[in-house]
């Protein structure tokens, strides 16, 4: 019982201090948290556990170099590095959103067989629809790099120098682009979900 009493932010600076005990219990605190939000993007046992472990090597690799400046955001910290490792799985096998520069865009080719049950093909029609409408409401100016940068795989170098503004301002664009979709996103309670 006395393991609950000891905060996250004390665990891993005894940790760090090289009491390997703390981040058993920080591990064994968490563990079902981060595992089930693993295994709810994953649905495959051995593939959580294999992203699970992968978490805590990242996360040990990063507290030994002395890299970890989260204070007291500990948990969320390691849910970014398993969410990261999640999209590294997906990435790998073939299965992450891909865009092609056909006039009518597909935003999510979420399998990587093209055959889709009826439900599945009405929820990624949604879904394409949804994102297609946000895409929409966005300023011109994030309208426009959002779609170089997404669909037309742009670097931000080739999008500044296509509308004629400095890197950094196309670099805000998307970053404002992201912002307010997330906002409407929000707002609305629109999930976008595959």
């Amino acid at each position: 019982m006395q393991n609950k009493l000891i905060s996250d932010a004390t665990l891993v600076s005894n940790y760090i201090q090289g009491d390997e005990s703390s981040l058993e219990i920080l591990i064994k605190r968490h563990k079902q948290r981060i595992f089930s939000f693993i295994y709810s993007k994953v649905y495959d046992r051995d593939v959580a556990e294999d992203v699970f472990q992968d978490t805590f090597i990242k996360v040990i690799k990063t507290l030994k170099r002395g890299a970890y400046n989260e204070e007291g955001k500990f948990l969320p910290w390691v849910m970014r590095i398993s969410h990261n490792l999640v999209i590294d799985h997906f990435r790998k096998n073939n299965r992450m959103p891909k865009f092609d520069n056909s006039g009518e865009f597909s935003i999510f080719s979420v399998l990587s067989c093209d055959t889709l049950n009826a439900e599945k093909a009405l929820i990624k029609e949604q879904v394409e629809s949804d994102v297609r409408r946000l895409i929409d409401e966005l300023p011109e100016d994030q309208k426009e790099v959002l779609m170089m940068r997404m669909y037309n795989d742009m670097s931000f170098k080739e999008i500044s120098e296509r509308t004629g503004v400095s890197i950094n301002t196309a670099l805000g664009r998307m970053r404002y682009a992201l912002i307010n979709m997330r906002k409407v996103i929000e707002k609305h309670n629109i999930i976008l979900t595959n």
